[in-house]
């Protein structure tokens, strides 16, 4: 990964530190900070010891300060709508008293990149660490509800080192303002379908007898237990009733696509096709009549009509001609991607794997279009392909190989490479953002989201070559694919 700092500029990531007398650690928490970010917005909650004079002296950051404490949920709340207001998308929490470890907000960065739009939640190791008996306890009781209320488990509800989605915090105006706003932030998202995910993180605890807790037992937990049976009743007569309608909404999207996409296909194209290639020769103008097809579907389910709960949107460097033959290469992440890159001509064959080469809905059709199964070997192909390259067909594939699980590039194989080389054509590389978010692999249903695919110029035989062999050419190739991918992500997931 490049510097954190510039990552978590790109994808308008700030640190929020709620802050009541700390004075004795903030300067440190905040120093060790800007060595992982460079937006950092504290809050002072009322301190009455010398920490808003601390705070004055250190250069760089923002400082929202009133008069009298409020408590944490009400410091969250007020760092959290001036986030927003300066453009962020998400905020990493931590406490000023220094028991979190700023160098963890790495670990938050990489998390949101692996899950973006999720609220992060750090699980605190407490291996070890003596703790009272009302803190643990606390700890267990939020646990619980939260998971009567929510239908969820989390290790670690009550800890305060957190990524937040922004503009996913579903309940601001009605946060409280002491230590059980914690637990509304993350029950209100939850019921709205945000993703909850938790990662480890370390947390210092200092001796019993420096310890400064702003922690009331009678009170608080009284302040909680209210709480609880207040959000214990949302949850039937609201959390419940959402989680609900999300549900028949996620596969209401998922059956509605599958259903246009069977009836177009098994009812109207496919017999289309046969009739239309039992019938009479098959000729150079009936494949490029179903070469037709195959591109007015793609730009029908793309650009027309679109997938439900998507987005698409793609970008074509300058200067890019669809009717010159190139290979084409393109990360892969899921069943959508073959549509995603054929809007853009007809004018492209793919190498396929044998199970979409015999799909009962379009394996007749893109067999008769001259698709081909990657099966047979590159080198019994290349006579094909070169046949198809002179008659002015692009040649797609991904250097991949499989749809990636984790959305991460994979390693490419050196194939696409070799055929660029052996047909002597430039490789044209596209790069798919989003596609494996709406249709993850080992899923069955659609996601809303950004789909987006991204063109840039071609890269002629020179360059590649410049890179030394084949095997090198494709890890060269790779690397780029994952700056450009990183590029694309930090764009749409803020």
């Amino acid at each position: 990964m490049t510097d954190p700092r510039k990552t978590l500029n790109e994808r308008h990531i700030c640190v929020v530190i709620p802050t009541y007398n700390n004075c004795g650690t903030i300067v440190h928490v905040v120093e060790e900070t800007k060595l992982y970010c460079d937006n950092i917005i504290v809050v002072n909650d009322g301190s009455t010891d010398d920490t808003a004079s601390v705070l004055s002296n250190i250069d760089a950051i923002t400082v929202i300060s009133y008069p009298k404490n409020r408590g944490k949920g009400y410091a969250l709340k007020q760092g959290f709508r001036k986030a927003l207001s300066m453009g962020y998308s998400y905020a990493i929490t931590l406490d000023g008293d220094g028991q979190h470890y700023p160098k963890d907000i790495i670990e938050f960065l990489h998390a949101n990149q692996e899950h973006p739009g999720a609220l992060i939640i750090g699980n605190r190791n407490l291996h070890g660490v003596e703790r009272s008996k009302g803190s643990s306890f606390a700890n267990r009781f939020s646990n619980f509800w939260f998971f009567v209320q929510t239908g969820k488990r989390l290790g670690d509800t009550q800890s305060g080192y957190r990524l937040y989605p922004l503009k996913k915090l579903h309940g601001l105006s009605l946060l409280t303002s002491k230590y059980e706003a914690e637990l509304e932030l993350l029950v209100f998202p939850s019921w709205h379908g945000v993703e909850l995910k938790e990662i480890p993180i370390d947390v210092y605890y200092p001796p019993k007898e420096e310890r400064v807790s702003h922690f009331r037992p009678g009170k608080d937990f009284t302040r909680i237990s209210i709480l609880n049976t207040i959000l214990c009743v949302l949850a039937v007569v609201y959390g419940l009733p959402l989680r609900l309608f999300r549900f028949l909404a996620k596969w209401g999207r998922t059956l509605y696509s599958l259903l246009l996409f069977v009836v177009l296909m098994l009812f109207i194209i496919t017999p289309f096709v046969w009739v239309y290639t039992k019938f009479g020769k098959m000729t150079e103008k009936k494949r490029e009549t179903l070469h037709r097809i195959i591109y007015n579907i793609s730009r029908f389910f793309m650009l027309k009509h679109g997938i439900p709960g998507t987005h698409f949107t793609y970008h074509v460097a300058e200067g890019v001609d669809f009717n010159k033959p190139k290979v084409i290469i393109c990360n892969h992440q899921s069943h959508l991607d073959l549509m995603c890159q054929l809007i853009f001509t007809p004018n492209m064959i793919f190498l396929t794997n044998d199970w979409v080469w015999k799909n009962p809905f379009y394996g007749l059709l893109i067999r008769n279009a001259e698709y081909f199964p990657v099966a047979n070997g590159i080198d019994a192909l290349l006579p094909k392909l070169r046949s198809l390259v002179e008659r002015g067909y692009s040649i797609a594939l991904f250097p991949e190989g499989t749809r990636s699980k984790d959305l991460r590039i994979g390693r490419f194989h050196k194939g696409a490479f070799y055929i660029a080389e052996q047909l002597g054509v430039d490789i044209l590389p596209m790069c798919l953002y989003g596609t494996g978010r709406v249709l993850r692999k080992g899923t069955h249903h659609l996601n809303k989201g950004p789909i987006h695919i991204d063109v840039q110029a071609p890269i002629t035989g020179q360059t590649l070559h410049e890179h030394g062999e084949l095997r090198q050419q494709a890890s060269w190739m790779r690397k780029e694919y994952k700056e450009w991918y990183e590029k694309l992500a930090n764009k749409f997931e803020v």
